[in-house]
């Protein structure tokens, strides 16, 4: 502590000065201060008494708290493009990329998943719909979602509506995987029973960090349907020792889109419920994390998505992540003639 004994007031004033001035050009060592509020959060000290808001010790903590135990970490995620601010695609622009087709359209429409699929079955139906909770990143931008806070009839009618679409393009026996969040799980279950499908389990992804919130108890799982649509014997292509429980470390940063899912967690389900050379729908193509998992296990992606920002954002994810062109299926241009022309 420093005593100001025998300063003038003007010695006073110019140090309170220079000390905040300091302050300011010191800025933080980033690990070091992510530890250290790791360490004490586990000694059960209230983090909110020091300055910081509830979004930025979020950040921070998870950060501090490093790989965990998980299968995965992130470091092997392939990059994801920054959310453009005019995007370059359009509403019913649909995107070929290779094998693969990206719809920007309404995945609670019939007609546009089937325009979707190109003349294709869904083998495997893998999703990871709005959760109605009005979630909101924890980025600078605030990202948010589309269709994520609806009147609860209105949210189901939603599911029905979506569930509907994929349920006419999927195969007998394919099956369907659906995150969603714990709190609008009776929707999410409700609207499956709904359209007839059955959800056999709940898988739970156990992370390795929690995810920091306003309630009690902060969330450190998410959980995802399973089950299979009714007329043929559904495929399952790993082991006997898989179990409910998926523990795989998340993303540090949802950098694009709020809910991002690690690549490697959605090819863990890829490659147990499908076949190589199959079809894998995903109405809610998000950051495209169905597409790059598709791509690594040689499966046919068939995603839409709503948002052409995000759009933009997933096909230039897989352009960079394949080294490869994809093109408006409209025109026969590539993405980046289409966006020259576009955007000027």
């Amino acid at each position: 502590t420093l005593v100001a004994r025998g300063w003038t007031d003007a010695q006073k004033r110019a140090f309170v000065i220079a000390d905040n001035k300091i302050a300011l050009n010191a800025g933080w060592d980033e690990d070091m201060l992510a530890s250290e509020l790791a360490a004490i959060r586990d000694m059960d000290f209230d983090l909110n008494v020091i300055g910081f808001s509830l979004d930025e010790l979020a950040e921070l903590v998870e950060e501090g708290e490093g790989d965990g135990d998980g299968d995965e970490g992130d470091d092997d995620e392939p990059p994801i493009p920054p959310e453009p601010v005019i995007p370059a695609t359009r509403e019913g622009d649909i995107w070929i990329c290779d094998q693969h087709r990206v719809m920007c359209g309404d995945s609670t429409s019939k007609g546009a998943v089937a325009t979707l699929m190109g003349g294709l079955h869904a083998d495997l139906v893998l999703t990871d719909p709005p959760y109605n909770v009005a979630y909101e990143g924890k980025t600078a931008d605030a990202l948010t979602i589309q269709n994520d806070s609806m009147p609860d009839a209105t949210f189901r009618k939603f599911l029905v509506d979506v569930y509907s679409a994929a349920d006419a393009a999927m195969r007998p026996g394919a099956v369907f995987y659906v995150w969603h969040a714990d709190s609008e799980g009776f929707n999410f279950r409700g609207a499956a029973k709904d359209v007839g499908w059955k959800v056999r389990q709940c898988l739970v992804w156990a992370k390795n960090s929690l995810v920091m919130g306003r309630q009690d108890y902060h969330w450190k799982h998410e959980p995802c349907l399973y089950g299979w649509k009714d007329g043929a014997a559904h495929f399952w292509g790993n082991d006997r020792k898989q179990t409910t429980l998926i523990e795989w470390d998340r993303p540090t940063k949802s950098t694009v889109h709020p809910t991002m899912k690690p690549v490697g967690l959605f090819r863990y389900q890829i490659e147990n419920s499908s076949r190589q050379g199959e079809v894998v729908l995903d109405q809610f193509g998000g950051s495209g994390t169905t597409l790059i998992a598709c791509e690594d296990s040689d499966r046919i992606a068939r995603l839409m998505e709503l948002d052409p920002k995000y759009c933009d954002v997933i096909v230039k994810r897989w352009q960079d992540y394949t080294g490869k062109q994809a093109v408006l299926e409209a025109s026969g241009q590539t993405f980046d003639e289409v966006s020259a022309e576009r955007l000027g």
